[in-house]
C-alpha cells in the first residue's frame, strides 16, 4: 500500500515539475505578444523588454537643447546633430548617459495618435546645477516621480513594436496610467546606434489608478 502510495506521488511530482519546464520554455523562447499586431517572439534576451522595473525617479538637473517636430516632420537627427558637436561644452557632468526626452501635451493619444501631433524633443546631459550654461542651450529640471522603466533591444527601426507592447498590452493591463510628465530614454554604455544589438533605457510617466 506504502508502495503504492510513494509511487503515485513520485509520479504527481514528476507531472508537475514536466508541467513546469514546458511553461518556463513557453514563457522564455516561444512568447508571443499578439500575432495579430505583429509583435516580437521574445527568446530569453528579449524577456527583460516585457517586465519593467518601477522606479521613483530623484529629481535632475538637465542642459541640452530642444525641437518642436511632429511624427511626420521628424527633427530628431536635426537635434542630435546640433547637440553633439557642443556637448563637452557642458561642465559639472554627472553622467556619462545621454537623455532623449518628450513633452507631450496632455491629449496626446499614445494608442491612436496622430503622426501631425506637435510635441517638443530634447538631447541632454545630466549636471549637478545650472552655474555655467553653454551659449544656444537650455536648463531642464526634470521632477521627481515614479516610472515604470523597460529595455529596449534592437535598432531605431524596432522601436515601434516596443512602444506598441507598452501602451496596448501592458499599461492597460497594470494598475497604472499615464502621469503628465515628460517621457524619455536613456542613452547608456550599450546603446549602439543603427546596431541591432543596442540597448537603451524607455522611462514611461506613471501614477496609480486609484489616485
Amino acid at each position: 500500500m506504502k508502495d503504492r502510495f510513494a509511487l503515485r506521488l513520485m509520479n504527481w511530482v514528476y507531472g508537475v515539475i514536466v508541467s513546469l519546464e514546458i511553461l518556463n520554455l513557453l514563457v522564455l523562447n516561444l512568447i508571443i505578444l499578439n500575432q495579430k499586431k505583429n509583435y516580437f517572439i521574445f527568446t530569453k534576451k528579449h524577456f527583460k523588454i516585457m517586465i519593467p522595473t518601477i522606479k521613483t525617479s530623484s529629481e535632475k538637473k538637465l542642459i541640452g537643447m530642444n525641437l518642436k517636430m511632429t511624427y511626420a516632420e521628424n527633427k530628431t537627427f536635426q537635434l542630435w546633430s546640433r547637440f553633439m558637436p557642443r556637448r563637452k561644452e557642458i561642465e559639472n557632468i554627472v553622467s556619462n548617459d545621454f537623455i532623449s526626452l518628450q513633452i507631450y501635451e496632455p491629449s496626446f493619444d499614445f494608442v491612436n495618435f496622430s503622426f501631425n501631433s506637435v510635441f517638443e524633443k530634447w538631447a541632454l546631459i545630466e549636471v549637478s546645477d545650472f552655474n555655467t550654461v553653454p551659449t544656444e542651450m537650455e536648463t531642464l529640471t526634470l521632477e521627481e516621480g515614479l516610472y515604470a522603466v523597460f529595455i529596449h533591444i534592437g535598432d531605431v527601426t524596432t522601436a515601434e513594436k516596443t512602444f506598441r507592447f507598452i501602451f496596448e498590452e501592458w499599461l492597460p493591463n497594470s494598475k497604472y496610467v499615464l502621469d503628465n510628465r515628460p517621457h524619455f530614454e536613456v542613452l547608456g554604455s550599450k546603446y549602439k546606434k543603427d546596431d541591432p544589438t543596442s540597448e537603451e533605457e524607455i522611462w514611461i510617466p506613471l501614477k496609480d489608478k486609484r489616485q
